[in-house]
């Protein structure tokens, strides 16, 4: 029996790489690194962050996460049909193609794929797959898919809290008078690799080949589901970090609202289509009242009257190593105070081979950052900034 269970295992792990969801995240998620580039270039001259960035961090984080939800899932016992799942795929598939990181929230394709599902019994169709694999979703129960939608929507909120604020990428931006602010784009995509329970009379009834484990309650066969979580937030009025694990937050409070009603659900199972319309309309609500909040106040990272606020320090950079970070306000360049970028500039000349800056922090505290200056390094320390006016130029690192 364990040598059965071991080697399902091994298939449901080789279904995953023949699934085309996981290629179309990669191939999006590496294309939306070299968007993300061509735009840092052209707002700062340089990029921030190497193009795989996107990539890694679709894979890295988002195994983790799988592997919380697979316990989850097979801890329940529970057996999501194999319709469900292709539904699932598909819209995963068409709304990443569509280089929306937003709309791959698991409150927008599952809950959008429940709602399908319940459409499905009105159509017919010829072919013997697609009309096995539309039984397959009618005769399971809602409270299944409702379960794997809450589940995964706590997932998105905890990638959202713990990994949406690092390495946001800095962009410009014109206010509604027409001035230039910075601000701080996240657009992520994580790849959570499910194991699933998927009934296995389904699959041997249109596929003879496909191997399945029996025990004397049911049938059944393990899969590996990619399923793509996908986040997009701006933010010009706040600290990014701030802002973003405010809303993974929300994120996490939705979750528990959605499996409140699916619990509901095992005694109302009505409750369970409830469920998949309020995770869809509460992600998109949290999304919308984001962003008028955020341009309802004044961006943080505008022109400050107390010194040059910092929108961002390019990686390994002097700057970085200086300790200065985005947000803080660089008050006297060498002994020189700055207000405008020029100044800046030109006080770093005053003293070419070190460099003493005086940094106001998140606390509104005075503190020192100096360092000698070694050729070869960042002429401008690695620092970007609104720009005033003129376009002062940064090399690339």
């Amino acid at each position: 029996m364990v040598e059965a269970w071991l080697l399902e295992l091994l298939f449901g792990i080789g279904r995953f790489f023949l699934n085309p969801a996981t290629y179309i995240l990669l191939l999006v998620a590496l294309f939306l690194g070299f968007r993300r580039i061509k735009r840092e270039r052209k707002d700062f001259n340089v990029r921030i962050y190497p193009f795989n960035l996107e990539w890694t961090e679709l894979t890295l984080s988002g195994i983790l996460a799988g592997v919380c939800v697979s316990a989850v899932m097979i801890a329940i016992g529970a057996v999501l049909p194999l319709g469900f799942i292709v539904i699932a795929s598909s819209l995963t598939i068409l709304f990443a193609l569509a280089m929306q990181p937003r709309l791959l929230s698991p409150a927008i394709v599952l809950g959008l794929s429940i709602i399908i599902s319940l459409f499905l019994p009105s159509l017919s169709f010829n072919n013997l797959l697609v009309s096995n694999l539309i039984k397959d979703v009618t005769n399971s129960p809602v409270l299944v898919m409702a379960i794997l939608l809450s589940v995964l929507i706590f997932a998105e909120g905890l990638l959202i809290l713990r990994k949406g604020h690092v390495h946001t990428s800095p962009k410009l931006l014109k206010s509604k008078r027409g001035k230039q602010i910075g601000a701080h784009e996240a657009k992520k995509m994580w790849m959570v690799p499910v194991l699933l329970l998927i009934p296995g009379d389904a699959l041997t009834s249109t596929f003879e080949w496909w191997p399945a484990i029996q025990t004397p309650f049911m049938t059944f066969s393990l899969l590996v589901v990619p399923f793509g979580v996908g986040f997009h937030q701006e933010v010009q009025a706040s600290l990014p970090k701030v802002a973003i694990q405010q809303t993974g937050r929300r994120v996490l409070l939705l979750a528990v609202v959605v499996a409140a009603l699916t619990v509901g659900a095992y005694w109302l199972p009505v409750l369970a289509i409830a469920a998949a319309v309020v995770a869809m309309v509460g992600r998109e609500y949290i999304t919308v009242r984001q962003k008028m909040l955020d341009d309802d106040k004044v961006s943080f990272f505008a022109t400050n009257e107390k010194g040059m606020v910092i929108l961002d320090v390019i990686p390994n950079s002097p700057a970085e190593k200086m300790g200065l970070k985005l947000g803080e306000i660089i008050i006297k360049v060498n002994g020189n105070k700055v207000r405008s970028e020029k100044e800046f500039y030109e006080a770093l000349q005053v003293n070419r081979a070190y460099c003493k800056l005086e940094v106001l922090d998140y606390n509104g505290e005075v503190r020192f950052a100096q360092r000698a200056l070694y050729d070869g390094e960042h002429h401008e320390l690695g620092i970007l900034f609104v720009h005033d006016g003129k376009q002062w130029t940064n090399e690339a690192v």
